[in-house]
């Protein structure tokens, strides 16, 4: 069987200037339309966007379950991945590159940061395992996490928050507050996670203000 490149969606602003890029990382379940439109989002503020399928070695998003998708995963496989979507970005003229990840997408994000020379910011929004692998990320890390996340504890959102003073936690949100369209989305914390996602990027990435909120 033939091997492919790394497939990705690719989201840019319509004037593409040479500017800031963000690599943004999936959950467990893939690529999914929230993510896309969370990519489109981020071009429309400016950024050049690019979410990469990590699971195209096994048949990409959907070609089985999830625990058998995310099982097909290796820690060094994921980093060459990433660091190749951010290699890619700064090949199209990229001035800094970003990466953000949800749930599994969000472990990753946070193993960028620590582990990859490459990475200029991160952003982990309920990223499941953080508290197991605690270190000290080489690039500005924001952490933000939902006090009722059914899938991550609170005692482990404690010890992250201990370890990374400045990770925010909002209280009455669930896993996956951020997924537009689903049940577990709750639009306080999005949207206050959206304002500070921008802000942060903005501040460590030299790209545009803010624009605030939704």
């Amino acid at each position: 069987m033939t091997d492919i490149s790394l497939p990705y969606f690719s989201a840019r602003p319509v004037d593409d200037d040479p500017g800031p890029g963000i690599v943004v990382i999936h959950e467990g379940n893939g690529i999914s339309p929230q993510l896309l439109r969370f990519c489109q989002r981020l071009a429309h503020e400016g950024y050049a966007a690019i979410a990469p399928d990590l699971f195209f070695r096994t048949g990409g998003t959907e070609a089985g379950e999830v625990v058998s998708l995310m099982g097909s995963l290796t820690p060094e496989q994921t980093r060459a991945d990433i660091d190749e979507a951010i290699v890619h970005l700064r090949r199209k003229g990229a001035s800094a590159v970003g990466v953000i990840g949800f749930c599994m997408g969000g472990l990753l994000a946070y193993r960028t940061a620590v582990g990859s020379s490459l990475c200029d910011a991160a952003v982990s929004f309920y990223g499941a395992r953080i508290a197991t692998e605690l270190g000290e990320p080489r690039c500005p890390t924001l952490l933000l996490f939902g006090g009722r996340d059914e899938y991550i504890s609170a005692a482990d959102i404690a010890s992250v928050a201990t370890h990374h003073a400045d990770t925010v936690v909002y209280p009455e949100a669930q896993h996956g507050f951020m997924r537009d369209g689903s049940g577990s989305y709750d639009e306080e914390a999005a949207t206050d996670g959206w304002r500070r996602t921008l802000d942060f990027f903005a501040a460590h990435l030299a790209g545009p203000a803010s624009a605030g909120g939704e």
